[in-house]
This record gives C-alpha cells, sequence and structure tokens, in this order.
C-alpha cells in the first residue's frame, strides 16, 4: 500500500507565516491527486512536507499506513518532479536517467533495463548521449519525469513541472502524463497552480486557498457543486460570474437578474452562473431570459466570448477580477460562452438564456454554498 495521509497538518515558518493550517486528506494507493490553488496558498509547502523537504509543526504525515515525520527524503521511497527540472549540467541524458538508480547501489543490469524502458517510453533514444543544454524545454522535462519513472517509488511528487513550457507542449505532455499514470498507476500528489491542469489530470481534486483545503473531489464534484465562493471562482475558464445578491421570501434579486427560488435563505446571498451555461435565447418554454448590453467581445474562431454588462455588482474573488474599469459602477459584467456562429457587436443588446439548475447560490458572509443546482425548481426569472 502506498496511501499517503495528511493528519492535522499545520507548517508555520520561523517569521510566523502559517502555510498551512490542519490540513487533513488521504491520497489512496494508485491515485493521481492534484492540488491546486493560487501562489502562497500552500499547495507546494504540503508536498515538500510529503517529500521530507520541509518538516510540519504540528500534525502528521503517513506513508503506506507509517509515519514519516523526522524520516530523511531518501528513506520515504518517493521520486519528485520539479518545476525547473533539475537535471545535472555536466552528464548526459543516460546518467541523468540513471543517477538516482546508482545512489541506491542497484544492478548495472537493472539500470541499463530500467533506463532503457523509460528512454523508449518517453522517446528520449536519440537524445541520450545530449547533455540538458543541449535539450528543449520539453525534452528537459521528458528526462526529468523518465529519471523518476526509472526510480519506481511508492508516490511520485510533481511540483508545477509543465509551467516553464509554452501551451502547446504542456497540452502534450499532460496526456503523457495520463498515460504513464494508467501504465504504472502509482500514487502521485501533482502541484499547480493552473486549474485546467488540475481538470483534465486529477482523479481528485483539492482545491486550496490561504494554507487551508477548501473542496476535495472529483473534477466534476467541484465542477459541479462548487463548496464556496473562492472554488466557484477559481475553477472554470472564464471565471463564473459572481453577482451580489438579496433575498426575501425566495425572490433573489441581483440587479437585473430576479429568480425566484423557494427556500432560498434570507439576506444578502451571491448568485454564480458559468459563462457557459449562458446562451443565446431559443425560445424554449423552460429558458430564463435576460438582457445584456455587449461591452467585449473575444472571436476564438471555435467560440466566442461576450463580456457584456447589466445592472448590478460582481463580486471579485481573489483569482477573478472585478471587472472593466471604464464600466460605471452600477453596471455589472456578465461573461458568456457563446456558439461561433453568431458574433455579437459591442453596444449590441442581446438576450441570453439560462436553466435554473445552472444557478449557483453561496452565502454572501461566509462564502459558503447555500443552494445546488438540483434542488431548484423551475421558477420564474425576469429580465431587465
Amino acid at each position: 500500500m502506498s496511501e499517503v495521509s495528511f493528519h492535522e497538518v499545520t507548517k508555520v515558518f520561523p517569521n510566523g507565516t502559517t502555510a498551512v493550517d490542519a490540513l487533513t486528506c488521504t491520497i489512496t494507493d494508485g491515485e493521481f491527486m492534484v492540488l491546486v490553488g493560487p501562489s502562497g496558498c500552500g499547495k507546494t509547502t504540503a508536498l515538500r512536507m510529503v517529500a521530507g523537504l520541509d518538516e510540519p509543526t504540528s500534525g502528521a504525515i503517513a506513508i503506506g499506513g507509517k509515519v514519516v515525520n523526522g524520516v530523511s527524503p531518501r528513506d520515504r521511497d518517493i521520486a519528485m518532479v520539479f518545476q525547473n527540472y533539475a537535471l545535472y549540467p555536466h552528464k548526459t541524458v543516460l546518467q541523468n536517467l540513471a543517477f538516482g538508480l546508482r545512489q541506491h547501489k542497484m544492478p548495472a543490469a537493472e539500470i541499463a533495463e530500467r533506463v532503457r524502458e523509460v528512454s523508449s517510453l518517453l522517446t528520449l533514444d536519440e537524445l541520450l548521449d545530449r547533455k540538458p543544454a543541449q535539450l528543449s524545454g520539453g525534452q528537459r522535462q521528458r528526462v526529468a519525469m523518465g529519471r523518476a519513472l526509472a526510480r519506481r517509488p511508492r508516490v511520485y511528487l510533481l511540483d508545477e513541472p509543465l509551467s516553464n513550457l509554452d501551451a502547446q507542449l504542456r497540452t502534450q505532455l499532460r496526456a503523457d502524463l495520463k498515460q504513464l499514470h494508467e501504465r504504472f498507476s502509482t500514487t502521485t500528489i501533482y502541484v499547480t497552480h493552473d486549474q485546467v491542469e488540475a481538470m483534465t489530470l486529477g482523479e481528485r481534486i483539492g482545491v486550496m486557498s490561504g494554507g487551508h483545503l477548501l473542496q476535495l473531489g472529483t473534477p466534476q464534484e467541484i465542477y459541479r457543486r462548487p463548496a464556496n465562493v473562492f472554488v466557484a471562482g477559481f475553477i472554470g475558464s472564464p471565471p463564473m460570474n459572481l453577482l451580489s445578491a438579496s433575498a426575501t421570501g425566495g425572490r433573489v434579486h441581483a440587479g437585473d437578474l430576479v429568480l425566484e427560488v423557494p427556500g432560498a435563505p434570507d439576506g444578502e446571498l451571491v448568485v454564480g452562473v458559468r459563462p457557459e451555461a449562458l446562451r443565446l435565447t431559443t425560445g424554449a418554454s423552460d429558458e430564463q431570459a435576460l438582457q445584456v448590453r455587449v461591452e467585449v467581445v473575444e472571436l476564438l474562431g471555435h467560440e466566442t466570448i461576450v463580456y457584456g454588462s447589466i445592472h448590478g455588482h460582481r463580486v471579485a474573488t481573489a483569482t477573478t477580477a472585478p471587472g472593466i474599469a471604464s464600466l460605471p459602477p452600477e453596471r455589472a459584467i456578465v461573461i458568456a460562452r457563446l456558439d461561433a456562429r453568431r458574433q455579437p457587436t459591442v453596444g449590441e443588446t442581446i438576450t441570453v438564456g439560462m436553466s435554473l439548475d445552472d444557478v449557483h447560490l453561496f452565502d454572501a458572509t461566509s462564502g459558503e454554498a447555500v443552494a445546488r443546482p438540483e434542488p431548484l425548481a423551475s421558477p420564474h426569472l425576469a429580465g431587465s
């Protein structure tokens, strides 16, 4: 068994900064877990504590059911891939791939066999005599991954390994990582600030902010049922539309957006609707309409992103901007992800539709979700 467990793990640095606060979760044997969040959220510190590079201030970390607090990194049977590759510049690709195996005094024949396997797997056969300076960024990252794979450890730890690569190469290596995990099924903890990487790679995702684990679940659970405003605004690109609202007797007012939501708690709320949940109205009987003034149009070929505005107030989170600076304060940006065949023009007023099943409600004070899409009935929505 190679599960990794955090039990009330806290890390406080000497300057008083709490990087990780009472982290409790378990990465099951063979699971690919992604920790995602903005810079400074504590995800890399959590990874470093598993590696043994940092020690917890309190709490326990276990690998395979054995607490490893105080155990040296080399005795934890883990392999780590870093953002900056961490290759030995004076060694060839072959020597880099074999280095960890030689350090563990593995027989030469087995070293050769493992290096041959990962070299073939990662298409490095023609690069074995080159040194890192002669490689592209993608090739260097393949060597770093190959060095970790050759070890066959109990746990792989990956610290933002794709962040230095261009977009096309990141897409390619994401696919490679998924295939490698499907082949080896080694327990993997992957740290990133990129929510696209998190959604595409993780079997489960842990969203972190301020040292706290805010939500843990499958990509679809986190996308469809965000636990709070932060997660709602962080997961999704473009980010979820979050609007200030107030509710009385099941009637929710968010500026021009008015919803009849039986059971919605009275008081101040935040209404959330994802851009992809908005569409140009078709006249369907169950479709709810809202008029939006077009402010900015992004033509992406396969789709059109429209930044429109309504009367209201957009809620800014730590990862989302409040809107377009030139807009008057009484207007809020609403982002819609539309079909590429329809290209609205700036200044035009369009009518977008949505289903109430796609509406999220959050408490304005705590930020916690207070209603889920499924319980919402089929009430009436009034637009401006």
